[in-house]
Parts: C-alpha cells; structure tokens; sequence
C-alpha cells in the first residue's frame, strides 16, 4: 500500500506551514483539507502577528524567531504574503484608569507605550476621542492569512507534496499493533503514513476523541463582520486594551468542565465581545470580533443580533465604520489552557502527533513548524519539549 512520510490533517495556516517545512527537509508530503476553499480560522482571521507579546522566556525566542521568519517568508516560499508593520491601537475604554491599564502590559517583551486621547487620534483619525480615555500602541505585524496558507501549500507541492481534499473521518491503527497510527480514513478511502499529524485546529478534539484518544483542546465560534473593499482608510489596527478573550478561554477550559466539550449543546461560558478592526493592503476591512463558548461546531446563532451588537460596539470607538455594507461570517478558533499550542507526539501512541492549539499563531506558528520538522528529521528539540511537557493529560 502507498505510504507517505507524513500525512497532514488541515490546511490553514498551521497545517500548510508544518506540511512545507516537513517537505523541506525531504519527506514525502500530503496534505488533506476538507474544503476546497478555506472557511476556517485562516479564511476569517486578522492576520496580526503579536510579535510583541511575549512574556517569558520561551514565547520572547518564539515570538523573536516568528517574527524574524515572516520577514523573509514572500522570498522564500516566492509569493507575497502581504507582510507589513503597522501601529497597533489598543483602546482603553472612557472612565478607565490609562496608567492601571499600561501597567498590566508592563511584563511583555516589547510593552506599549501609553498616549492620551488626541495622539492616538492622530495615528488612527476614525477613533472617537469622546469613547476613549487614551490608548496604547505598538509596532505590530500583520499578514494576509490566505495568502500566506496558499504560499506554503504551493512550495510544499513545489518540492514533491501532494494537497488534496478530503474530509478525515477516524485514524487506522496496525491491526497487530493497536498503539500504532497507520494512517487515515477520508469515508470509505484510506491513507497510509508512517506519521500522522493533526493540524485541524477547533476539530482536532473531535477527531481524536473519535478514535478514543483524549486532549485538551477547546474552541469558540468568533464573529465578524466582512467587507468589500471600500474608500474609507483605517491607518491601524485598532482593538480594545481590555480584552475579554484571553479570560474567556481560561473559565472556559477549566478542566471541572472538560466533560462538557464532549457533549453538543453546551455553552460553558457566557459570549464576549472584543470590538476591533482591521484593513487589508485591498481595502477590505474585518471588524469584529464575538466570541461564544458552543461546544457544538455548527450549533445556530443569531447572525443578525450579533452583527448588530458588533456594529454598535465597534461604531462607538469607530464611527465611521458603523454603517459600511458588509457580511456577518463566523470560524471556530482552537484554543488550550494556557495560550501555547498542543505540539507533539501523543502520549502512549505511535505514529501521531499534534499541532494545534494555537489561538494567537502568527507570531510563534513559523518558528514551531520549522523546530518541529527540524526535530523529526535530527535530534529532539529542547524547545519543543517544554512546550510539550506535561500539557496533553
């Protein structure tokens, strides 16, 4: 039977990264996407790279290394990833307290500077002055999602990888070696591999808890609204200092509730809105973002009240940006305990492996795709062993 070296479960941007630099190093690659047209994480995403953020010693190197390989990336893999550095505008609400709310951003590797309500208007004109009582900002990097995951995608075939569409239904196990991850099942049709690696970030959990094996890996549903490209320009990227999202996922994945995320219909943790925008090189804007706790991939939302809740929030700090034409879409975002991805060989099982997890990838994905592989091909990477260590129970 036909056998690949390794065979990659997602295409976004995680999967399509690790599948290249697998590639590179000179296993034989193939990769399955379940849809033709990406409508996940990597088709809506912001793009931003938080290069910024770290806050140990670990995330520092990997947001440093990150950061370091985007730069280089449109020559490399040959096909412009629109890379960029732009003002990050973090908006501190009206009645805050600005100096309590720099200070909380104190212990990141490059710390925001804070300014009042007329500097942060004069690097973003469309901010409300009235809504604001002053903001941080820093450099911040940011890329076209889709056009970086179709320029890894094309280099790995560009050196013998294959793509191919699929839906991955259950993992095949030796039938003398039940331990041992052989390949894949796509329905009815089979697919070997000599390593297996799940990169199929919010339904990764489901996946693998399908053929019995247990991570603990979460997602939300994150709304935002789409637009055309329009005339209005939006200098930065604008998001509010006092973010929600990051305390969302914690009582979300406290491990009491982990049972929960097995069962449809669940909502561990009430929705939260984060109002921010983006605008790309083209003139599209994508303004959101909702963020809801359903346990269930394709559980209902009220598309229209939540456009409308986004519109409201986002038009108080953005005023101009209330009223532009645009669409409500909805992806699911994975997500762990502690903000690292899951990365790694699966405990007590051969043959497979994980890459998923990652909330906020692009300021560590390129670095951790490039270790990974670098690890399966040569000698085991200290880096990468803490960031596994003890976080797949």
């Amino acid at each position: 039977m036909p056998t690949v070296d390794w065979l990659v479960v997602g295409g976004g941007i995680t999967g399509s990264a690790l599948a290249y630099e697998l590639a590179k190093q000179g296993a034989s690659v193939l990769v399955l996407e379940r849809h033709a047209d990406l409508c996940g994480g990597t088709r809506f995403g912001y793009g931003g790279v938080a290069y910024w953020s770290g806050t140990t010693n670990l995330t520092r190197q990997l947001c440093a290394e990150g950061i370091a390989r985007l730069r280089e990336l449109s020559e490399e893999l040959d096909a412009d990833i629109e890379f960029r550095e732009l003002d990050l505008v973090l908006t501190i609400s009206a009645g805050s307290n600005p100096v309590e709310v720099a200070q909380s951003y104190a212990h990141f590797a490059i710390p925001p500077k804070l300014v009042d309500e007329k500097t942060a208007c004069e690097l973003e004109p469309l901010l409300n002055p009235v809504e604001i009582a002053g903001a941080l900002t820093v450099k911040h990097g940011h890329i076209h999602l889709g056009k970086a995951a179709k320029a890894y995608r094309d280099a790995c075939t560009r050196l013998g990888g294959t793509v191919q569409v699929g839906e991955v239904t259950d993992l095949l196990r030796d039938r003398h070696q039940t331990e041992r991850i052989v390949g894949v099942a796509c329905g009815d049709e089979p697919f070997y591999a000599s390593n297996v690696v799940i990169c199929a970030g919010a339904l990764s959990r489901a996946l693998l808890k399908a053929a019995g094996i247990s991570v603990p890996l979460y997602f939300t549903h994150a709304e935002l609204i789409e637009t055309p490209p329009i005339e209005t320009k939006l200098r930065s990227l604008v998001m509010p200092a006092q973010t929600k999202r990051f305390e969302l996922e914690a009582e979300a994945s406290k491990a009491e509730i982990n049972h929960l995320w097995d069962e449809p219909g669940h909502e561990p943790t009430p929705p939260i809105l984060d109002a921010g925008a983006i605008q790309f090189l083209d003139g599209h804007l994508r303004i959101g973002q909702m963020s809801r706790t359903l346990t269930d991939p394709t559980a209902p939302i009220d598309a229209r009240s939540s456009e409308q809740s986004m519109r409201e929030q986002v038009g108080k700090v953005l005023p101009a940006l209330k009223h532009v034409p645009g669409t409500w879409h909805r992806c699911l975002v994975s997500f762990s305990r502690d903000r690292l991805p899951l990365i790694g060989a699966i405990p007590n099982l051969q043959g497979i492996h994980l890459f998923s997890g990652f909330s906020n990838p692009l300021a560590i994905t390129p670095s951790l795709a490039q270790r990974f592989a670098n690890a399966a091909f040569s000698q085991p990477d200290e880096l990468l062993q803490q960031v596994s260590l003890g976080r797949f129970s």
